[in-house]
């Protein structure tokens, strides 16, 4: 298959959903040969927000040590191939082409045909194990006791903050979903888990202490290094990271934790864009629940003391988006609506259900009308414009700033 023909067949294969389960990803790693060999260390981590910025340090940290690094994280924003990396270089359309055709070969007559993530789970495997990764960091793509990742082995489990997310897979309860989170911890290996509320904390305890996993908290953030991600939750997940790159025996030293911190990126997360001819800035945040608007709030407050924004917002079901507008509009000027590409974007009807009384909006017909409206009201009124709400969003505008394409994915 060609690149676009293979990747046209993987989306195909979004009509079978998402089935929570390790049976069938244990099976096409097995028989895809992609299994990572003994010497090389897996760190798999979980949580509600915060996964990708900590899997992005690691990796930064775990490459200014000289390590050759794969790393698997989801969903991507504009190009499919985002989601898979080797030391900081995402897998080529031909290796993709090549993955994929050899695994839709294999899989043709299963009863049972592997889902979207299982198969991008089973590329990155297989292409890791083919460039030589030393150390393979992997991000869940929902919970983690029955996510497609957690069919690999692991050596260390991680744990980011866990807050209200996918309750209709996961739970409806903090502790509901801490199980299903805590769900990676391997027996006897070793875990490292951010703050978290007293609920999510008692569950991860209970979860370590029945699989004799030594545990640890990190509740403080770190001190003494900047960091090219904003917001002070980041020095919260870089903490847990450089925890996590020791525990795993990375040759950490100041120089080369100064060096990983200063050059991390992760694409949509407080993410600043320059337009040109434009006054101020664009800021892109992926906050689709209300523990990550909350990072959001505070990471503004910190970049724009005295501004507010004029704000773009458009959201999924399914998203508590009530909440995240209430804590939201404190910062927004004037909030301008848009519909999303996707089957389960929210209505204009949704949108005003969800606003908090008095509070200066736009409902717009389409992401372009938003865009022009809301850049335009910038550049009178002086405000950085910000986008925020669903990944889908961000990944859409990116590519029309860009001028390039985006093809999302449910999974």
């Amino acid at each position: 298959m060609t690149y676009k023909e293979a990747i046209d067949w993987l989306y195909a294969t979004q009509q079978f959903g998402i089935k929570l389960g390790l049976e069938q990803p244990r099976r096409l790693l097995r028989e895809t040969l992609s299994f990572p060999k003994p010497s090389v260390k897996v760190i798999h981590v979980a949580g509600t927000n915060g996964k990708g910025s900590t899997c992005a340090i690691l990796d930064s940290v775990a490459r200014a040590c000289g390590t050759r690094t794969g790393l698997f994280t989801s969903p991507h924003l504009i190009d499919f191939r985002e989601r898979i990396q080797v030391s900081g270089i995402e897998i080529t359309e031909e290796a993709t082409a090549q993955i994929l055709t050899d695994i839709k070969k294999h899989v043709a007559d299963w009863e049972h045909h592997p889902t979207f993530f299982e198969l991008t789970l089973a590329v990155a495997m297989c292409h890791f194990r083919e460039k030589g990764c030393e150390l393979i960091i992997l991000e869940t793509g929902m919970g983690g006791r029955l996510d497609a990742t957690t069919a690999v082995p692991a050596d260390l489990a991680v744990i980011t903050p866990i807050a209200l997310d996918h309750s209709q897979w996961l739970g409806e309860t903090l502790g509901e979903i801490a199980a299903e989170k805590a769900g990676i911890i391997v027996a006897g290996k070793p875990v490292i888990s951010s703050s978290q509320q007293p609920a999510a904390q008692g569950t991860i305890e209970q979860q370590a202490n029945e699989l004799c996993a030594p545990l640890e908290f990190i509740t403080e953030p770190l001190t003494g290094y900047g960091i090219n991600l904003p917001g002070p939750h980041q020095l919260e997940n870089a903490a847990l990271a450089l925890a996590a790159a020791h525990k795993i025996g990375l040759s950490l030293n100041s120089d080369v934790v100064r060096q990983a911190l200063s050059e991390v990126t992760w694409p949509g997360r407080f993410e600043k864009l320059q337009i040109p001819n434009a006054k101020n800035q664009i800021i892109l945040d992926a906050a689709h629940n209300p523990h990550a608007a909350e990072a959001l709030v505070a990471t503004w407050h910190e970049q724009y003391p005295d501004e507010k924004a004029t704000l773009i917002f458009g959201a999924v079901e399914g998203k508590n988006t009530d909440k995240i507008l209430a804590i939201l509009s404190p910062i927004a000027q004037h909030i301008h609506f848009t519909p999303i590409n996707s089957p389960r974007s929210l209505t204009a009807a949704d949108y005003k259900s969800a606003l908090p009384t008095n509070t200066p909006h736009t409902i717009h017909k389409s992401l372009e009308e938003a865009m022009e409206r809301g850049l335009e009201a910038r550049n009178n009124l002086n405000n950085p414009v910000l986008i925020t709400g669903s990944l889908f969003l961000i990944g859409q505008v990116k590519a029309l700033l860009t001028g390039s394409t985006t093809r999302t994915s449910s999974q």
